[in-house]
């Protein structure tokens, strides 16, 4: 879904079959330029990152980032290590997957959300049920685009919606939107150091 929007897609993974088979099915499909690489030498030209690993650890430090980079960690435990947004004032790292559940709702637990959010995958799976669809819907790693934009679609007919941004717990303002873009056009024009 990215590629269209984007002038290249970087793909970085630990098996090449893999990369080379998902760059082969975009090329197949959209327009744009694929490049894959096994090792992060390719993240600091990234302007914007998504990162889903499986790894127990941080693997993105502040050194892999370009000025200006936003990246949105979706994998729990998180890629994205802590001394990286306390290090680099010119890249915004968010959270994925937080969505705002309609109504008034308890889950009964503290997860770690504000009121009435929840775990993308937790949601999907709220809505499966509001559709009475019991299916393992994007259940491994054979997830299409045509499945994403379903459940955008009945995510929208029932009223759940994306909640707003986070970074390590906490709500990412409009002014720390506008700290982090100054700071990059600082570093840009050479007045501060990354």
């Amino acid at each position: 879904m990215l590629i269209r929007d984007v002038g290249e897609l970087i793909l970085i993974g630990r098996r090449p079959d893999a990369l080379n088979h998902i760059k082969e099915r975009i090329e197949t499909q959209f327009d744009g330029r694929v490049r894959v690489a096994t090792d992060l030498d390719l993240l600091p030209q990234a302007d914007l990152i998504l990162t889903v690993t499986s790894n127990l650890g941080t693997i993105i430090e502040p050194w892999h980032l370009k000025a200006g980079a936003v990246v949105c960690d979706v994998s729990r435990p998180r890629d994205v290590s802590r001394q990286t947004v306390n290090e680099r004032g010119d890249v915004l790292v968010i959270e994925g997957g937080m969505v705002e559940v309609p109504g008034r709702v308890d889950f009964g637990f503290d997860f770690g959300f504000p009121p009435g959010r929840a775990y993308a995958c937790m949601a999907e799976t709220m809505i499966l049920a509001l559709e009475g669809r019991f299916e393992s819907y994007t259940l491994g790693r054979n997830i299409h685009v045509e499945q994403v934009k379903e459940i955008a679609h009945l995510a929208t007919k029932h009223g759940f919606r994306l909640a707003g941004l986070r970074s390590f717990e906490r709500a990412v303002t409009e002014e720390q939107i506008d700290r982090i873009r100054t700071n990059t056009r600082r570093i840009r024009a050479g007045l501060l150091r990354t």
